[in-house]
């Protein structure tokens, strides 16, 4: 079981929406991972399409939660305006907060994620933030009342695994909130080195979603998960 804030999980990954071949081969690898949380990029879909156009309409909410999250937002003030939209058009108080600061690699903006979490707590939303592996910063995180911390394992669909175990160890070893490996994940040793480690919980996407077999994948990080889990 994986709490975060007053929401509570019986899966340990949480998958992306995008990138899929199709939607019903991503609702089948949700299936397959055995996730009940999947993420949304509230800029990059239209919110309002009701129709079996929009991927958002194939999912089951009854089963899957919606995390809608900030993708492509600059500045504190972006990113809140974007949460806000989210919370509205999906009825979610979650919010997977990023603020980026170096457009080639996707790095975030530590400042304005700082300024954004504090904020957007304030508004009543259950905030959980892409983060850098450095300590310090997710120790601030957690003192402006983020329900969790998502440091990055690599950069964004990278796939290069996680570059600095050290600092996530030292960082699921510092704070108490729940430590969510994000991105860089690129297949599922990955996923399995996360859990070892002792993360409570991992984010990935493109290593389902552009798999040459996304269902298989899909399967082969559910398994990973529990195996890591398991070993820690």
């Amino acid at each position: 079981m994986l709490k975060i804030g007053s929401v509570e999980l019986k899966s340990r990954l949480i998958l992306g929406t995008g990138k899929y071949p199709s939607p019903e081969i991503m609702v089948k690898c949700h299936e397959a991972s055995g996730t009940d949380m999947v993420t949304v990029a509230v800029r990059r879909v239209d919110l309002g399409d009701k129709t079996k156009a929009s991927f958002l309409n194939w999912i089951d909410r009854s089963k899957i939660k919606l995390l809608p999250n900030t993708a492509g937002c600059y500045s504190a003030e972006d990113a809140i305006r974007t949460a806000m939209l989210g919370r509205e058009a999906l009825q979610t108080p979650l919010v997977k907060i990023e603020v980026i600061g170096d457009e080639k690699t996707l790095y975030p903006d530590l400042p304005e994620l700082l300024v954004a979490t504090r904020k957007l707590v304030k508004e009543g939303f259950i905030v959980m933030p892409y983060t850098s592996d450095d300590v310090v910063t997710a120790l601030r995180l957690e003192e402006a009342g983020a329900a969790c911390v998502m440091p990055l394992g690599g950069p964004i669909g990278s796939g290069l695994g996680i570059l600095n175990p050290t600092n996530i160890r030292m960082i699921i070893d510092r704070v108490k909130v729940p430590v969510i490996v994000d991105a860089g994940v690129g297949t599922a040793s990955d996923v399995a080195v996360a859990m070892e480690l002792g993360a409570q919980g991992v984010l990935l996407n493109t290593a389902v979603a552009a798999a040459r077999d996304p269902l298989k994948m899909a399967l082969a990080v559910r398994h990973a998960c529990d195996a890591g889990r398991l070993a820690f």
